[in-house]
């Protein structure tokens, strides 16, 4: 039996970097807390082999012997006293101390010289809006690699936590509260994150991605997001799934620059660009956009989105636009 549970424990244990470790720092905020981690861990691990090392050491020693004579009752030792007193003191510090200052490390007043990123947790969708550049998106954040991001968590309905395992720790988004992060990624890559704070049916579906490019890369985002979205020929099929959203619930709660202004679905006007819709959940491709179009909430459980009731004919022309949108 032990020897299966000992398989079992194994079993668990392996080297990949899972896409979601913090164990795989790629910022300097996630760095921070990694090496905060490794101190916290190592102290931990000298502290345990103290105590069991001096607990076998007694069991040893004091082991009752035949013929032994009983032990000697002891009532109250100074030093002993003193010492369990004094240790878990010093324990405490140890471990107080390097964590306070990574805390004021993490969470600095300001940066001046920061890229600035708002970010508004939706059920069950993340916005992000760049303020400086003119810029709002949905479900995925770019920023430069190497640049510092100093971003604005806010929430437009219930309490969620905005969390890129790689770059950072957790921050809640509260209803009527600012709360901020930042960090200066060091790597390129694409990240996964996920809300944290559970926030209804389809919590575990709130995901995003963090896209790290080169600041040449980021530049050419940038300017394609700011762009006018794409014009459809006017006898194409994309232009007919452009007449049916705009005449359809579509307007009253997504954005497309030019097109509409509703603000309670995320912003589409450059959707066809992403690599996922519906909160990050799906790749962004003309057969998960045809299935989420058709019915919404049988696609993501809670889905605020409603089942608008469209033909298949009425779903291949949306999806003809809205991929159209790059």
């Amino acid at each position: 039996m032990s020897i299966v549970c000992a398989a079992l424990a194994l079993a668990g244990c392996t080297l990949q970097q899972y896409p979601q470790s913090t164990l795989h720092p790629q910022s300097d905020n996630a760095h921070w807390i990694q090496e905060l981690l490794e101190q916290l861990t190592t102290w931990v691990v000298i502290i345990f082999v103290a105590v069991q090392g001096l607990l076998i050491y007694i069991v040893v020693r004091f082991r009752s012997r035949p013929g032994a004579p009983d032990p000697k009752p002891v009532h109250g030792h100074t030093g002993l006293e003193i010492a369990w007193t004094i240790a878990p003191a010093v324990i405490l510090a140890v471990v107080a101390v390097p964590t306070v200052l990574t805390i004021y490390k993490t969470q600095p007043p300001s940066l001046s010289n920061a890229m600035r990123v708002k970010v508004i947790g939706h059920q069950w969708w993340w916005e992000f809006q760049y303020p400086d550049l003119g810029v709002t998106t949905a479900s995925e954040m770019h920023v430069p690699v190497g640049k510092p991001v100093w971003v604005d968590i806010e929430s437009a309905d219930v309490m969620h936590s905005f969390w890129f395992p790689a770059v950072g720790g957790k921050r809640d988004a509260v209803p009527s509260h600012t709360n901020h992060i930042f960090f200066t990624a060091s790597a390129v890559g694409q990240y996964p994150g996920q809300c944290a704070e559970l926030c209804g049916v389809s919590h575990a579906n709130m995901r995003m991605k963090l896209m790290v490019t080169t600041p040449s890369e980021f530049e050419a985002w940038v300017a394609s997001q700011k762009a006018p979205p794409n014009e459809p020929d006017t006898t194409s099929v994309a232009a007919q799934g452009k007449r049916i959203f705009v005449q359809s619930a579509c307007v009253g709660c997504h954005t497309i620059n030019g097109v509409s202004g509703g603000v309670i679905g995320p912003n589409l006007t450059h959707v066809g660009s992403r690599t996922s819709i519906a909160g990050s959940m799906f790749d962004n491709n003309a057969e998960h956009l045809g299935r989420w179009l058709t019915d919404p909430p049988r696609e993501k459980p809670g889905s605020l989105m409603p089942n608008l009731g469209l033909t298949s004919d009425q779903v291949s022309a949306l999806v003809a636009y809205l991929t159209s949108l790059k």
